[in-house]
């Protein structure tokens, strides 16, 4: 069993950075499936700028926009990560549709389950 540091922020196994890693992770493996089955599943993409040319937080980050059958989810990753996710990157973002967390939560949930 592990063991976290007491005051480290996280879980009873795991720190938010585990914890975020995993989810990065998580993420490319799902981007690049749901890119080889592009037309049964949604599409997948990645740009250092937003839809409005804006650098992500100024540079250094970079969004992933996926467009699923439920709806729009997007994430932002830093700079060093770019190349674990291997989907098509292009010039801008799409447009964000203004998702909370909360429903792109809801919208992946939806998707595992269609």
């Amino acid at each position: 069993m592990v063991t976290r540091v007491a005051d480290e922020p996280g879980d009873e196994y795991h720190t938010m950075a585990e914890l975020y890693e995993y989810r990065m992770l998580y993420n490319a493996a799902f981007v690049k499936a749901l890119v080889s089955n592009e037309f049964e599943m949604g599409s997948a993409v990645k740009s250092w700028r937003h839809s409005d040319g804006e650098l992500c937080f100024g540079g250094g980050w970079f969004i992933v926009s996926m467009d699923l059958p439920t709806g729009q989810v997007s994430n932002h990753y830093e700079a060093k990560h770019w190349d674990l996710f291997r989907i098509p990157d292009v010039l801008r973002a799409p447009e964000w549709d203004g998702h909370t967390p909360a429903q792109a939560a809801d919208r992946l949930y939806r998707y595992c389950h269609g």
